[in-house]
This record gives C-alpha cells, structure tokens and sequence, in this order.
C-alpha cells in the first residue's frame, strides 16, 4: 500500500503517478490533481475577495449595438398616443442623434425634451403626458432625487442611458393605456 505523500508549499508540485498505471488512469488522476488545485484557489480567491464591496454592473450600457437606424430592427409602433410618442422621440434620438444643454444642439441632434416636443407635433397636451410618463419612468430607475427630464438628460456624457429611459417610458405608456 502507497503512504499518502505531503506536498511542502516550497515545491508544490503533484505527486509522481505511481507506475504502472495506464495511460487514462494517469490522466484522470491528473485531471483530478487539477480540477481540486482550482477549487481551491477558487475558495481562497473568494475569501481573499470577500471584504471588497462591488456594485453590479448594468450590462446594457456595456453590451452596445451599433445605433444605425438600417441595423436597427424596426419594434412594432404602440397603440396608445403616448406611448406611440415615446417609441417616436426614442427613434428620433437613434438615429438623429442625442445632445445635452439644448433643446436641438447645431448638428440637428436632440435632448429628451427636445425628441419629445418634435415628435409631438404641437399637441402639448400630449407632450406634457409624454415628459411626465418619462419622469415617471425615469424616478423608477434612479430615485425621487431626479428634479426633471432635462436634469436626467444632462448629467449624462453619453447619450446611451437618456435614450434608454425614453424606451422604458415608452413600454410604461403603453402597460398604462396611455
């Protein structure tokens, strides 16, 4: 009978497979040797790790498609006039571009407001149902803290989050029949 061997942290290398094993019992036991050496600086990479706090990452700002309206696929409009809006305005910034500090910057590109009030055609009643469903939508996400549409829209660099929240809003809209 083999006595077990002790393996000394300075030569931490596996033991020598006894002889006469063949070829497949030496790799299962390899294979073994190995899968419990990972395990166990899985273990000790979490315990190390344990202490640190993280937040989760959201990987939708990660994961990105490109914004080219002919990649796009074309979602079904929404029945509802406020929600029909929001998808308008949403595809508006896709594919005419998002700013922030103005309603529509030099290049033609707009905030959220300013996708909205375009996209509502001078019906202000249904644009002020459409900022207050987005407002609405946007507080779900980020708190009560959020003042107003343009202060969501600004505190962005990228427009990647504001055009998402306009597609939320536009799901929340029509979830309301509105």
């Amino acid at each position: 009978m083999p006595q077990p061997t002790t393996r000394s942290p300075a030569t931490d290398h596996p033991a020598p497979a006894p002889a006469g094993l063949s070829l497949e019992e030496r790799l299962t036991l390899v294979n073994t040797t190995m899968t419990m050496r990972l395990d166990e600086a899985a273990v000790a990479h979490g315990v190390n790790t344990a202490h640190i706090e993280t937040d989760p990452v959201d990987l939708t700002d990660i994961v990105t498609v490109p914004l080219t309206p002919a990649l796009q696929p074309q979602s079904p409009v929404y029945p509802t006039p406020v929600a029909a809006l929001l998808q308008r305005a949403h595809h508006r910034l896709l594919t005419g571009g998002w700013c922030t500090g103005a309603l529509v910057d030099t290049d033609g590109s707009r905030c959220l407001y300013g996708g909205i009030r375009t996209e509502a055609r001078g019906d202000h009643a249904l644009e002020a149902a459409a900022a207050a469903v987005l407002l609405d939508a946007i507080r779900r996400q980020f708190g009560d803290d959020v003042e107003s549409v343009p202060a969501l829209n600004d505190a962005f660099a990228t427009g990647r989050v504001p055009i998402r929240m306009l597609d939320q809003a536009a799901g929340l809209a029509d979830a309301r029949g509105i």
